[in-house]
């Protein structure tokens, strides 16, 4: 889930190299994907009142739906 998590961000930003995405098992059944990116890119993963960070949700959401486990996406700037 992380491989495309960070797929699809690398394809919105301008500074490939300062995408950083990590996971973080919160429980058995929950998993905490965390991503990073430069001040810069924020809002183009962030989107116009969220638009795309909540897609970015969903396709998570879909495509983990086989899987049994639940996965939340936190999105953040790079220092």
């Amino acid at each position: 889930m992380e491989d495309l998590v960070k797929y699809i961000v690398e394809n919105l930003v301008e500074n490939k190299d300062a995408v950083s995405v990590s996971t973080f098992e919160e429980s058995e059944k929950v998993s905490v994907i965390t991503v990073s990116v430069d001040k810069e890119d924020i809002g183009r993963v962030i989107g116009r009142n969220g638009k795309i960070a909540g897609s970015i949700r969903t396709i998570v959401k879909s495509a983990s739906a086989g899987l049994g486990k639940r996965f939340v996406v936190k999105i953040g700037e790079r220092d």
